[in-house]
């Protein structure tokens, strides 16, 4: 990952420059009166960004009075400029908009090329980046906090399953504890049996791999809230829809997002944990894949899950809300103040707001879904609110069982989010992150493929609490 630094003296000979500035920003004196010249011609044009190409690189210009958004997606077109020789920037100029710009072109800098034969190649040619010493040390090391968490959860979701089942996935996120002070517990299929999670099971039976069951658990001295946070996160690692055979390629080839929520969760963790949040927290991964071998559980099958509930199956592609109706059933134990689930669970909530937001809902008191929301903005990893009234409760039902895991087709991500809170206790809000988990084609600094939604919003929320 690129290293960032506090810069030194500016130096046109060896690395890029950008300039966030104002039209009374005073630029450096070794720049030269050409720089100098181009600047003042800059503000004074509609313009806000521009830039002069040099003999070894390019000096950027870029207006600091715009949104924080608009910002880092300028850090973004910034790294598109560089070639392979532009192994360094230096920022210069309003500080709290240079971060916004840094964290743009930090977060673009994100590759995924471990499988191409010239990886080496393909490499990024940049390494440093250089901030102004007015630029908190603090402030630099949550920066690179958040790339390192967001880089994690991405390579986890664009990782194939082929590389990447339930018992690989669980390694990774013991991996991280060492670094991130917190504890790892890894429940394997006996003790996953043991517990009788009927849904993680169920899901599991038409695969060779085993399920896990994964707690993280940070809890630091004095933490501000005597009981903890619960982030549950789905960890399907691929999903064919079992015997409900999805279609291909347009549905099933990127199935390998579909643990994107338990990516989330845990990075949200980790990102907590590096940057000593006095949070008590615990995030659960249950995950699997989901394939129609085996002995693969089938429509009409009736399972009964960690809580003794009851769920008549009716589709085995809604499998995501079977694992997850036992980890938010086991969260109970915590008797949490709050619990926040992520999931990748519907096609309903892309269809209703695409790939710009994530769908929530939920029970929790109202100044929860405000934090989350205002987290949202600031990252610019917006939630939408949708209702949550107990008539979408009622579609639920089931003839034969205490409930069916589908409902109509209408309303999809709710009445799944009915189902889901049915296992829960505790305070509760769902989030269907099935939009912007995954992008298609490249969008700004969040890129192509996985994007690690909700990493960033989650902390950013955890930060909010008091």
């Amino acid at each position: 990952m690129i290293q960032l630094k506090h810069s030194g003296d500016l130096d046109l000979l060896f690395s890029s420059i950008v300039i966030v500035s104002n039209k009374k920003t005073k630029l450096d004196k070794s720049l030269s009166d050409e720089v100098h010249l181009f600047h003042k011609k800059f503000h004074k044009g509609e313009e806000k960004f521009d830039f002069l190409k040099t003999l070894n690189g390019f000096i950027f210009f870029v207006k600091e009075d715009q949104k924080v958004e608009e910002l880092r997606v300028l850090g973004a077109k910034i790294i598109g400029y560089l070639t392979k020789e532009n192994t360094s920037i230096h920022f210069t100029g309003e500080s709290d908009a240079i971060l916004a710009v840094a964290e743009g072109l930090l977060l673009s800098s994100y590759q995924f090329i471990a499988y191409f034969k010239d990886a080496e190649k393909k490499k990024l040619g940049l390494t440093e980046v250089f901030l102004p010493a007015d630029i908190s040390q603090k402030k630099i090391d949550e920066l690179v906090s958040i790339a390192k968490a967001v880089f994690w959860a991405r390579d986890r979701v664009n990782e194939p399953v082929s590389h990447l089942n339930a018992s690989q996935l669980a390694q990774h996120i013991a991996d991280l504890a060492p670094e991130a002070g917190f504890s790892v517990q890894i429940l394997e299929k006996t003790q996953i049996e043991s517990l009788k999670m009927g849904g993680l099971l169920a899901v599991n039976r038409g695969s060779i791999d085993p399920p896990t069951f994964t707690i993280v658990e940070y809890k630091p001295e004095k933490a501000i809230n005597k009981k903890p946070i619960i982030l549950v996160g789905k960890g399907v690692v691929y999903d064919t829809g079992g015997l409900s055979l999805k279609p291909t390629p347009a549905s099933m080839d990127v199935m390998k997002c579909d643990m994107a929520g338990g990516a989330c969760v845990v990075g949200a963790v980790y990102l907590a944990a590096l940057q000593k949040l006095k949070v008590h927290v615990i995030a659960l991964v249950p995950a699997t894949d989901n394939r129609p071998g085996m002995n693969a559980y089938t429509p009409g099958d009736v399972i009964s899950m960690y809580d003794g509930t009851t769920v008549e199956v009716l589709n085995t592609d809604a499998e995501g809300r079977m694992i997850l109706a036992d980890a938010l059933s086991y969260a109970n134990k915590f008797k949490p103040e709050l619990v926040i689930d992520a999931a990748t669970l519907t096609g309903a909530a892309v269809r209703a707001i695409g790939t710009k937001a994530s769908v929530v809902m939920g029970n929790a008191d109202n100044k929860y879904f405000d934090l989350l929301e205002k987290s949202g903005i600031e990252t610019h990893e917006r939630v939408v609110r949708f209702p949550f009234w107990d008539d979408y409760a009622t579609e639920m039902k089931s003839t034969i069982a205490d409930l069916k895991n589908i409902g109509s087709a209408n309303a999809g991500m709710i009445t799944a989010g009915k189902f889901l809170e049915h296992f829960v206790k505790a305070p509760y809000i769902h989030m269907d992150i099935a939009g912007p988990a995954w992008l298609d084609t490249k969008e700004d600094y969040k890129g192509q493929g996985g994007t690690g939604a909700g990493v960033r919003l989650l902390y950013n929320f955890l930060k909010k609490l008091k």
